[in-house]
This record gives structure tokens, C-alpha cells and sequence, in this order.
């Protein structure tokens, strides 16, 4: 089956079906990847990320639609209304197993509905459906009514009402529940008046060497049911990070101020499973299973999972576990990133507790630990875009902006920072500080090997060498998420196992060198368009707080991220990635990566 990328026009109707080169392929991996690729080539500089112009692509993995475990994500990218950069957002659910499925690499969707509507991709179908009905709906109930009113057991990928009101940082929702969180997406499908997309497949797929593929997949499986990473997450999903890293004093607590939380015990992974847990869930061909099927308050739904659990818990000080999965339902069935979310309330409890902002701005007061407040925020302000609640819409940054403390937004290029304070874990504050699409963590999550892997305690805190770490994890994560794989992946996957899939599959001779060599070029193709969107070497650094204030409490107590040592690093790193001072790519790389022709 020859990879296709479908490409939608919204505005003028047209429909095509365009071959990718497989050279494309061999340069740039898939999803991920080749959306970044796309999206420097096809997109005007300064284009309005909320604008008509604006380009979004939705991507499955080249390993995605097949049997591979762990395979099933989904990668969303485009200009981020939150930060103005490249964003790259990953989702798991069934959305990428069925779009390849139907036959398709991906989606390229511009321009814009006249009136509200949804696509749908039934194989070689494909529609683009008036409905207004179904554009305020929550995620969860626009995946239901989208599904019934077309396929019932397709898959979806939907904006919840936040999306459609364009806030900055809503996401896009598989299957009503699953989060592609990050850089504000949902507020790109929402200008232009696409509700989401219903797709369902029936084709078989093939490969270059298919025993030989599947035999591998096999084994790759087995791996995963015998290793203890399937025991982890089954029984704890993600929640089980918390008690690691607030054990090492590097749990961010009452938006950064601290870093060890004092009531962790209350809302860890033994106090989730006590109290909210009913089952475990799965994504397309996962065996680890790291889903959470919960009840609260009489209520059931989907997570949260421990970066949710962290930014209400920990970062706006909430030690009800209980409510903070309420809040958890919320963001999901608003449409909102839950990190972004939780950074925004944790900085207007911030703004609030230092009377910058007063209670007559807000209406009521929102003091840290005050769950009943931070509910009401989301469902009296935000839903409704309501007074401060349309400063909230856009985010941490703009809101703190506003109010004249932007240094009170704890963010990275304007969206908001993750859970693992890298005054505690020095390697995190360089990958922040140099992530293309702004805070977080995933694109380079050095705590495997600062923390996990290492064998001196005191590793964490060291600066040396982390720049090396630091540009090998971005490169690997490159691979990792254009072929469609989870990152908790880990203890199986490695160079030698991708190597050999993409090998088998697609008839390349990849060496280790030449698909590392790959990544790296995604990562230099994701740094052109954000210099060329002016994203300049100011953009690469750390809230001050971070650099000025030591953590209070706990293990790390005392540590604060050294401002020199951070610009040692920053040009280190430039250098080892053949950039100049600035953090340009410089020609002679350009060449290296072949890229200076593209």
C-alpha cells in the first residue's frame, strides 16, 4: 500500500489524496516528522495560528496500523496559538490504528468551514458534514452523538467547547477522553470550524518483509508481557511518579515555589487506588495498560493521570484526590490541557495570595488548596469566558501579563512547565529551556538517567554533561514519536529495535547512525521554523524564578538552578548540535542533515 497524505481544503471543498515520496519517509520517519517537514515547507511565515492560512497536521505513526506494540499514537502538528512555535501534541486511544487502517499516513487540513462541521474517512470515503449541533458539545458527548450519527464503532478525534471558543490552550480529544493537550491545537480546529473527525478502517496493510515483520512484533510483545513494566503501569498507570519525585524533593508545589508537597501521601498512587480507581484501560495495541477508569464523587470518567494529579494536587496545593479528578473531568470534557489548565489556576492562586489580583477581579477568592474555587474558576469563569475567565482562556502567561508579572507564569516560550522541577533535576531545566514546541517534558525526559538509571543519588543535581544527554534524548524522542510509539516504551524499545521494524517494513537498510541521523533532523527542522517565526535564543531559558529562589523543603532543599552554569550549558549544547552561539543552525549542518536544499 503506497503511503497517502490526505489533504482536506475546508474552505473551498476539495479533497486529494497525495502520494508521499518515500524518500520522505526515509528522511523524516513519519508522523511526526514529516508533519514538521510539511509544515515549514507548506506554511507562510507569520501566519495567524488561529488564522484561515494556518495548517494542521493530524499524523499516525509509520509503525502505527500495525500489530506493534505500543504503536497506536497519534502526533497533531502545527503553529501553536499558545506559543507561536511549532507544536507537536501526541495522543494514544484508537485514532491512529484506524486512520492508517482507512489507508492513510495523515491528514492536512487548511482553510476554513463556513459553518460548523466535522470530516469523516470511512476508507476511500471521505466527507466533510455540516452540523452546528455538535460544535459546543463537551468532548465526551460529541464523540458519542458523532459516532451515532455516522459509524458507531469508528473512532474520533473532537474539540470540546473550549476549542470552539479558541481558548489557547485547549486540546483535541480521542475517543472523548484522550488528550492531545498541548500548544493550544484544539483553538486551530476551532477557527476553523471543524468540530473533529470520525474515521473508520477495514483495509489490510502490508509490509516489505511481512513474516519477518510480524515475527519481530511478536517478539517485541512477549518482551513487554514479561517485563515489570507491565505489572507498573497496570497497577498504577503514571500515578506512581509522584511519590518517586516528591521523594527527591522535585515535585513543583504551589506554582514552583517549592518542590516537595507535604501532602503527597494523600494523593499519591496508594491514595488514588483507594479511592478512586476502578479499572485499567488500554490504547490500541498496548499490553502495558496504563489507562485509569475512575469515580469520583459519584461521577465516573477517564484519569487523571500523575501530570493532572500534580498540577492540581501539587502545584495548586489541592490535597483532595477526589477533587481534583472532578477537576480532571472538567478539563476533559471542556477540552482543556490539563497541564496548561493547572498552571493557569496555580498562577492566579499565586497572583491572588500576593494581592495582585484581587478578589473583586476574580469574584470570589482563590487562596492555594482551595479545590472549591479552583472548580468554580473552570465552570463559572473559564466555560464561559466570563470576565477574567477570557484572560484564563489564554493562559499562565498572558494572564500574569496582564496583570504586569509575567515572571509569576511558569512557563517556557508561553506554555506552562510540567511536573518535575529542574532545581532538583538540572538536566530538565536545559531540555525546558530548549524544547521547540516550550515547556515539557516529554521531548527529552532526562529523569530516566538522572534519576531511574542512575547510580550516584547526587547525579541529578550535577550540570556537568547534561547537554549531551539532553540533545541524544531530543533526537531519540524524534524517532520515538514519528513512528507512532509510547514513550513508556522504554524498557523494551531501543536504535536497534526501530532500526530492524522500519527495516522490515519499508525495505530501508537503516543503520543505528543514519536513524538517529533522522531524528536529529526533525529536531533541526522544528528549531528552522520557530527561528524563522522568531523564536530567537531569548526564548531558550527558565522562568527567573527558578534561578532566584531555592527550593524550601525536602531532599533538595536549598537547590536553585545557577544562572551561569545555565548559559555554560545553553552554548554547549548549541555547539554539540553544530549551531552557532545563537542557536542557528549553521550551514555546514544543514548540509549534514540534508536539509539545506529542502
Amino acid at each position: 500500500m503506497k503511503p497517502i497524505l490526505l489533504s482536506v481544503d475546508l474552505s473551498t471543498g476539495k479533497i486529494e489524496k497525495k502520494e508521499i515520496e518515500i524518500e520522505h519517509i526515509r528522511k523524516f520517519i513519519g508522523g511526526r516528522g514529516l508533519a514538521a517537514y510539511y509544515l515549514l515547507k507548506n506554511l507562510p511565515p507569520d501566519t495567524d495560528p488561529t488564522g484561515e492560512k494556518n495548517i494542521i497536521y493530524i499524523m499516525s505513526g509509520s509503525l502505527s496500523g500495525y500489530p506493534v506494540p505500543l504503536s497506536g499514537r497519534s502526533q497533531i502538528v502545527t503553529k501553536s496559538p499558545l506559543t507561536g512555535a511549532i507544536t507537536s501534541s501526541n495522543v494514544g486511544g484508537n485514532f491512529a490504528f484506524e486512520l492508517k487502517m482507512a489507508g492513510y499516513h495523515g491528514i492536512e487540513i487548511k482553510g476554513k468551514l463556513k459553518k460548523p462541521g466535522f470530516l469523516l474517512i470511512y476508507d476511500d470515503m471521505v466527507k466533510i458534514i455540516e452540523d452546528d449541533y455538535a460544535f459546543m458539545l463537551t468532548s465526551h458527548d460529541a464523540d458519542l452523538y458523532l459516532r451515532k450519527k455516522t459509524i458507531e464503532d469508528a473512532t474520533s478525534m473532537v474539540i470540546g467547547p473550549q476549542g470552539a471558543l479558541k481558548s489557547r490552550i485547549s486540546g483535541l480529544f480521542v475517543d472523548g477522553h484522550r488528550a492531545a493537550g498541548r500548544g493550544g491545537i484544539g483553538a486551530v480546529l476551532g477557527s476553523k470550524n471543524l468540530k473533529g473527525i470520525v474515521v473508520k478502517g477495514t483495509k489490510l496493510l502490508d509490509a516489505n518483509n511481512l513474516q519477518g515483520f510480524y515475527e519481530k512484533t511478536q517478539d517485541i510483545l512477549n518482551k513487554f508481557k514479561a517485563s515489570p513494566a507491565k505489572k507498573t503501569f497496570s497497577t498504577y498507570g503514571t500515578t506512581g511518579v509522584l511519590a518517586i519525585i516528591n521523594g527527591i524533593g522535585s515535585l513543583p508545589f504551589r506554582n514552583f515555589h517549592d518542590a516537595y508537597c507535604p501532602h503527597a501521601d494523600k494523593i499519591n498512587h496508594k491514595a488514588y487506588n483507594d479511592k478512586i480507581l476502578i479499572k485499567n484501560g488500554a490504547c490500541a495495541t498496548c499490553p502495558l495498560g496504563c489507562g485509569r477508569i475512575t469515580m469520583a464523587e459519584g461521577k465516573k470518567g477517564h484519569g487523571p493521570e500523575y501530570e493532572i494529579v500534580w498540577a492540581f494536587g501539587s502545584s495548586c496545593s489541592i490535597s483532595n484526590i477526589e477533587k481534583i479528578a472532578i477537576l480532571n473531568y472538567y478539563a476533559n470534557q471542556y477540552g482543556y490541557d490539563g497541564i496548561s489548565l493547572g498552571g493557569t489556576i496555580a498562577a492566579l492562586m499565586d497572583l491572588y495570595e500576593a494581592g495582585i489580583v484581587k478578589e473583586k477581579d476574580i469574584g470570589f477568592p482563590v487562596p492555594f488548596g482551595d479545590a472549591d474555587a479552583a472548580i468554580k474558576v473552570v465552570v463559572e469563569l473559564m466555560k464561559t469566558n466570563r470576565g477574567i475567565g477570557e484572560l484564563l482562556n489564554q493562559g499562565s502567561y498572558r494572564l500574569c501579563e496582564y496583570f504586569g508579572h509575567p515572571e509569576f507564569s511558569m512557563s517556557v516560550k508561553k506554555q506552562e512547565l510540567p511536573a518535575y522541577d529542574p532545581r532538583g533535576i538540572k538536566g530538565m531545566g536545559l531540555a525546558y529551556a530548549t524544547n521547540t514546541r516550550g515547556g515539557d517534558h516529554t521531548k527529552a525526559f532526562t529523569v530516566t538517567l538522572e534519576v531511574y538509571k542512575a547510580e550516584d543519588p547526587n547525579y541529578r543535581l550535577m550540570y556537568e554533561g547534561k547537554h549531551e544527554i539532553v540533545k541524544y534524548l531530543q533526537d531519540y524522542q524524534s524517532i520515538v514519536d514519528s513512528t507512532g510509539t509510547c514513550s513508556f516504551g522504554r524498557s523494551v524499545y531501543n536504535i536497534e529495535v526501530y532500526r530492524d521494524l522500519m527495516n522490515l517494513l519499508y525495505g530501508f537498510d537503516y543503520t543505528d547512525e543514519e536513524l538517529l541521523k533522522a531524528g536529529e533532523r526533525i529536531w533541526n527542522i522544528e528549531k528552522l521554523f520557530n527561528l524563522r517565526e522568531g523564536l530567537m535564543k531569548e526564548e531558550d531559558t527558565l522562568p527567573d524564578r527558578l534561578f532566584s529562589e531555592p527550593i524550601k523543603s525536602g531532599p533538595s532543599k536549598g537547590e536553585v538552578y545557577d544562572k551561569d552554569q545555565f548559559n555554560d550549558l545553553l552554548l554547549a549544547y548549541y555547539k554539540l548540535r553544530g549551531w552557532d552561539k545563537d542557536g542557528i543552525p549553521t550551514l555546514n549542518k544543514l548540509k549534514e542533515l540534508d536539509i539545506d536544499n529542502e
